[in-house]
């Protein structure tokens, strides 16, 4: 008698818990989808633009390009590259890359990209990835205020295969005032 009594008291907790806990997820869930797109890249933005400044102190890269370039490249920060692999930019193996790897289809299936450790570390070999490749060299030349002449140069250089990649990079830095991080 007195262990169904505590049976029966206990289930009717379990299941208070479990119908308590499913509204509270439901709750967090529709929270997260309420987010805009722009409330997103913000967020984003307030997130790295200080690794992007550090890195422009650094290696002369404008912040505006490196943080419009992780926008674009990690869809903010939720692509599956930027969540499983902290692959922010896009980056590829290449014969030359020593560290970990993540396989995901791009523009051919199962590519070999970088993996990282940290957003920091993926920052990071974005600039030193801009510095030490030859086909990048005459961004170096341009003005870092001039973020529409290094928008196009990325794409002279081949940087992404889309056509539209410096247009892209620019409405970005225009319509989040980027170019304030320079």
């Amino acid at each position: 008698m007195v262990v169904n009594k505590f049976i029966n008291f206990f289930s009717l907790i379990l299941f208070l818990l479990l119908t308590f806990s499913c509204g509270t997820i439901n709750r967090i869930n529709q929270s997260n989808t309420n987010i805009t797109v722009d409330q997103k890249i913000e967020r984003y933005i307030k997130l790295y633009a200080p690794i992007a400044r550090k890195q422009m102190k650094v290696y002369k890269i404008p912040a505006s390009i490196t943080m419009a370039q992780g926008i674009l490249e990690s869809g903010y920060g939720e692509t599956t590259l930027a969540k499983k692999a902290n692959n922010h930019f896009g980056i590829k193996c290449h014969k030359d890359w020593k560290g970990k790897k993540i396989y995901h289809d791009d523009d051919e299936e199962n590519e070999c990209f970088r993996s990282y450790r940290n957003p920091v570390k993926s920052y990071k070999d974005h600039s030193l990835f801009l510095v030490n490749r030859n086909r990048y060299r005459f961004l170096f030349d341009i003005n870092k205020k001039d973020y529409k002449a290094w928008a196009e140069g990325l794409k002279k250089a081949g940087y992404a295969t889309d056509p539209e990649y410096s247009e892209k990079l620019i409405s970005l830095i225009e319509r989040f005032s980027l170019s304030q991080l320079d």
